[in-house]
């Protein structure tokens, strides 16, 4: 028996860590001489020694991965980051898939997303990006259950396009994250923009929005109080911190927003997209929010007025949302509705719980069966049709 049991269960978020030659093979030369190595930032602690598991192959010891293959259906239990099995071979992810009995997990990068930082200049960022989503695709492939998730930013619509262009070729890549941040001084919504969402909405490939995808979400300043500095849960100050988690959600909602606004999905009504490891306790407001303020502001905004559909409606058919493990999934679906939520781990993050089923199904309590199976697997199935054809 397996993890989930019977229950058909797809796993919305979990990671990749990133050994430090991870780029090395991928990279161009003149790049490779330039960044011999994926610099580990903020890793967390770990004990595997990377030159160790480099030597035998990008793989854990032999005497570490029967440890954790004797856990069983609690692989979750487990250790985590880098030493966690299938942290960074895909091989040894299989094992624990098989363990756990998903039937599809998106599978998203860790120290790569810093490669979208908009101070890096645009050809060298788009080059290095490349090479990022050519390892994510090496690392899916191997199983039709990974679904790899490319890293392309929007700063420049053309590299963007050609970027996704390229991606659209290469095996075991199923979404496409997007930073949450202003796009090279433009909306989201520029027309400019078009060409990448409509080849998107073409291909039935869905954007994401994942933290580590936008600005920090508190200024320094706020953080000055004439105290000790305060840290974050590794005891440094470059992850969330309580300030950051109060306004973590406040860049994808103006990202969304103005996406909606501007007529994205309205262009592309197939097009699709799920806002991950962002939370979601903020998405009822949101969503009633996104009413009354398109109802107001539609008598002087043309564009608005042009929009057939209220932006509840778009984002429930369009858009997901993963919860943290701690959120009540069941008094979300009461404020908004089922449509909207999707399961997901973070695995081999520890922030995803080491059991998020039993959290998930604790707050889900006498939620309708077809209200848990949308949670579960539905929402997933509809956000990504094509990986799950």
């Amino acid at each position: 028996m397996s993890y989930v049991e019977s229950l058909k269960i797809h796993d919305a978020d979990s990671h990749i860590m990133e050994l430090p030659d991870f780029l090395t093979e991928y990279l161009e030369k003149d790049l490779r001489d330039r960044f011999p190595e994926l610099v580990m930032r903020g890793s967390p602690p770990c004990d595997l020694s990377f030159e160790d598991a480099i030597a035998r192959g990008h793989r854990h010891d032999p005497d570490h991965v029967k440890k954790m293959l004797a856990l069983g259906q609690q692989i979750l239990t487990g250790a985590r980051n880098h030493d966690a099995l299938g942290a960074f071979h895909p091989e040894e992810r299989c094992l624990v898939l098989d363990l756990l009995g998903f039937g599809k997990q998106l599978v998203f990068g860790t120290q790569g997303l810093v490669l979208h930082d908009p101070k890096v200049e645009t050809d060298l960022r788009y080059r290095m990006l490349r090479a990022f989503n050519r390892g994510m695709s090496d690392f899916a492939r191997v199983d039709s259950r990974l679904l790899g998730v490319a890293l392309v930013p929007l700063d420049d619509p053309e590299c963007a396009v050609a970027e996704l262009d390229f991606l659209l070729e290469l095996p075991g890549l199923s979404a496409v994250m997007v930073p949450h941040r202003d796009c090279g001084g433009r909306s989201p919504g520029h027309l400019v923009f078009d060409p990448f969402w409509a080849r998107l909405s073409e291909a039935k490939i869905p954007f994401v929005l994942h933290i580590g995808g936008g600005p920090r979400p508190v200024q320094k300043a706020w953080f000055e109080n004439g105290r000790a500095e305060t840290t974050d849960w590794l005891g440094g100050s470059g992850n969330v911190r309580a300030k950051d988690m109060i306004a973590l959600s406040h860049a994808p909602e103006i990202f969304l927003a103005s996406m909606i606004a501007d007529g994205v999905f309205e262009r592309f009504p197939s097009l699709t997209g799920a806002v991950v490891e962002l939370g979601a306790g903020w998405v009822p407001s949101f969503i009633k929010r996104l009413d009354w303020a398109f109802e107001i502001w539609k008598k002087s905004d043309r564009g608005l007025a042009e929009l057939t559909r209220r932006p509840s409606e778009v984002v429930s058919s369009q858009l997901a949302f993963t919860p943290f493990v701690y959120e009540d999934v069941g008094a979300l679906i009461r404020e908004s509705n089922s449509d909207l939520y999707l399961f997901s781990t973070d695995f081999p993050h520890r922030e995803g719980g080491r059991d998020p089923l039993a959290s998930f199904r604790s707050t889900l309590g006498d939620a309708r069966v077809a209200d848990q199976e949308k949670f579960f697997s539905g929402n997933f199935e509809r956000i990504l049709p094509l990986a799950c054809a």
